[in-house]
């Protein structure tokens, strides 16, 4: 009989049955007999897919598929090219761009391929490298096909991988003939083995704390980790083997646990192809060309770093973060232009759109504003460019008489705006991403002929509301200078007003003098059209210690006639009444100054030395260092290229994001870099605490 026949062929390998009845005995050997046919089938497809899938055989196929992205949070268009060759999947913009560099690709080997059950179009394609696509085919039919081909070619570079281990095997020989004696030890040295291992684990774990030993450990080679991981392999599979022997010695009946009890049997498996699994990863991270724990960058990943997110804006960075080396500054080659924009023609519709969305006085500030209007550089930065004249700055400490000095204070005041703003077009600078930082300084001759110099360091301490903290100082700290400012943005129908809510306070030592003074306001106008922009606010700064104050006011142009960018200015004793300066002229081009004696000064900035800035170069910035962060988005700018701008962009902003979260839901605040927060005011961290007291009060007047 066929079955005895089966009998004789299948006996050999199973245990001792004797204790079974002739019907459980079939039942055991029918079932055996099944998975030796179910072998028999998979080996057959296996050796059908080496056969016929060899790429060298098979042509790339690509064509047009719709991609998930998270720029946009939905499907988007995208030329996808597999190579069945390289065992890879690329895609691209358009067809045409099939010759530049991709902007996407993973390697299919140990890919995953998933249709959806949730449509009859969607697949997802999970990578090795923890890479995923989520695409969507125009139909059924050309899902089925792409699934098809892309299995194939998974599913022979897979094979190729796996099988592709002799480099493996040789490596680890020596260690499998070493661990292959453990069956034979007694169980007493067995359990010295694992005390071994235990205090290993224990050692390490004492360890993590370390930051020596943390960086030691980053120090592994890739090769002496996985030798590593494969030691423990092979002492798993011989806990394994050893499992299954007791396993094989348990009665086949009878008692409460056999060998044939549904338990144990899903035991043996489960353990079996829990090891085969990890085996086949270690051949795959071995073999493979990418190296452990890496992923293949996408045009996402490219731009960010996501293991900044973290350091950027999850609040874990180190308190002693120390300023960058200003020796590795260089003059700044970057000199933007006033520029007008153009093409707002095709923008309109966008303009429209967002103004669909506001209400009259509505706060902008969580409301996300189109890429086309920003100019090239964070706010931050801008911050820096009023320091546009270092040299009238420096200047103010070495006047002796106090009425001067607060004249010169003055000056230096109203010529810093013409830089800082760049002119009249209504551009908006980046917002920072909360951790942002931009650092700076300014050098030159002083009367003496030595080098002055001057530092800034700005830094993004919050994002809700968004602040800004700068400070400027002299090296030996006889100047210095410190704000954090609030920036609001407010609807207005055809216009968008941004206040500048805070305090600069300029402190000089020797004397012993302290002037503090507001930022004006700034204001977009005609949106629709060709938008302008103007400031417009009243200022005062104050030295209470001479009771000199001086008052601006940034006149705003009336809806007919009047003067764009006017200002009128007084400066006066506050103890005497005693006017002693007024101005009045136009705070980008020409003012005038008049004095009680009915002499004149005119102030023309556009006469007036611009001092270029020493930054570093980008290449020496870290990650979450303003032109760095921004570079992408800057360049796409510089090239026309607003769609790719606004793809950087919107990947910065979900970094923010996820750092608001993280922070929610750790419940921890943001711990600043270089500032710190006193009763609200945020002062660098080298200045002492009372240095916000007389700035909180007159804030609060």
């Amino acid at each position: 009989m066929a079955t005895n026949d089966n009998d004789d062929d299948m006996t050999f390998s199973l245990p001792d049955l004797s204790g079974l009845s002739e019907t459980e005995r079939l039942q055991v050997i029918a079932v055996l007999q099944r998975a030796k046919e179910f072998d028999a089938i998979e080996e057959a497809k296996l050796q059908k897919i080496n056969k016929h899938s060899n790429p060298n055989t098979r042509v790339p196929m690509e064509g047009l598929i719709l991609k998930f992205t998270n720029v946009v949070k939905g499907y988007q268009y995208r030329w996808f090219v597999l190579n069945p060759e390289s065992g890879t999947l690329e895609y691209f913009e358009k067809e045409e761009h099939k010759k530049l560099k991709p902007r996407g690709s993973i390697h299919l080997a140990a890919a995953v391929v998933s249709p959806s059950e949730e449509d009859s179009q969607t697949f997802i394609i999970s990578a090795a490298s923890g890479e995923l696509f989520k695409l969507r085919a125009a139909d059924a039919k050309e899902r089925q096909l792409w699934v098809d081909r892309i299995r194939s070619t998974a599913e022979y570079h897979t094979a190729n991988m796996a099988q592709g281990q002799t480099a493996l095997v040789q490596k680890s020989q020596s260690l499998a003939t070493d661990q292959l004696s453990i069956l034979s030890v007694s169980p007493t040295q067995k359990g010295s083995i694992v005390t071994q291992h235990s205090t290993h684990k224990d050692s390490f774990k004492k360890s993590k704390g370390s930051h020596e030993n943390l960086h030691y450990i980053k120090k592994v080679s890739r090769d002496e980790t996985l030798t590593e991981v494969k030691d423990y392999l092979l002492e798993a599979e011989d806990y394994a083997r050893h499992l299954e022997d007791k396993i094989l010695a348990l009665p086949v009946s009878g008692h409460y646990i056999n060998s044939l009890d549904s338990d144990i049997l899903m035991l043996k498996a489960t353990a079996a192809a829990t090891l085969q699994c990890i085996q086949d990863c270690i051949n795959i991270l071995y073999t493979a060309e990418l190296p452990v724990r890496s992923t293949v960058q996408t045009l996402d990943e490219q731009v960010v770093n996501k293991s900044a997110i973290l350091r950027l804006s999850g609040g874990v960075m180190d308190d002693s973060e120390p300023l960058p080396d200003p020796e590795e500054e260089v003059l700044d080659e970057v000199v933007e232009k006033d520029t007008e924009l153009e093409g707002m023609e095709e923008h309109k519709s966008v303009i429209l759109h967002l103004l669909s969305q506001l209400k009259l006085g509505m706060d902008l500030t969580k409301v996300v504003l189109p890429t086309f209007i920003l100019e090239k550089r964070s706010l931050l930065e801008m911050f820096a460019d009023y320091m546009c004249h270092p040299d009238l700055f420096l200047k103010i400490p070495e006047i002796t008489e106090p009425d001067k000095r607060m004249l010169a204070v003055l000056e230096w005041y109203l010529s810093s705006f013409h830089v800082g703003k760049q002119g009249s077009v209504a551009k908006k600078p980046y917002n920072p991403i909360i951790g942002e930082t931009f650092h700076c300084s300014w050098r030159l001759r002083g009367s003496d002929e030595k080098q002055q110099t001057i530092i800034y360091t700005g830094e993004q301490v919050s994002h809700h509301p968004p602040i800004s903290a700068f400070y400027f100082g002299s090296p030996g700290g006889k100047v210095k200078m410190n704000a954090s400012i609030y920036t609001k943005s407010k609807f207005m129908g055809m216009s968008i007003g941004v206040s500048m809510i805070g305090k600069v306070k300029l402190s000089f030592e020797e004397l012993k003098e302290d002037y503090i003074f507001g930022m004006p306001s700034a204001y977009a106008r005609s949106i629709l059209s060709v938008p302008w922009m103007e400031l417009g606010d009243k200022v005062t700064i104050v030295c209470e210690k001479t009771g000199y104050q001086a008052s601006i006011v940034f006149h705003t142009k009336p809806f007919y006639g009047g003067k764009l960018h006017h200002i009128t200015a007084e400066a006066k004793n506050m103890k005497t009444g005693e006017v002693i300066c007024k101005a009045q002229g136009e705070w980008n081009n020409v003012m005038e100054l008049t004095y009680p004696n009915g002499s004149t000064k005119t102030l023309d900035v556009n006469l007036l030395d611009v001092h270029r800035k020493y930054v570093r170069p980008v290449e020496k910035q870290k990650e979450y260092e303003s032109r760095k962060l921004w570079l992408h988005v800057t360049k796409a700018l510089s090239l026309g290229d607003i769609n790719t701008a606004t793809e950087h962009k919107k990947i910065l902003e979900e970094i923010q994001r996820e750092g608001e979260k993280h922070r929610r839901d750790l419940n921890i605040k943001y711990s600043a870099k270089y500032f710190k927060n006193v009763d609200g005011i945020w002062l660098f961290k080298a200045l002492p605490d009372d240095f916000a007291s007389d700035i909180k009060k007159l804030s609060a007047t």
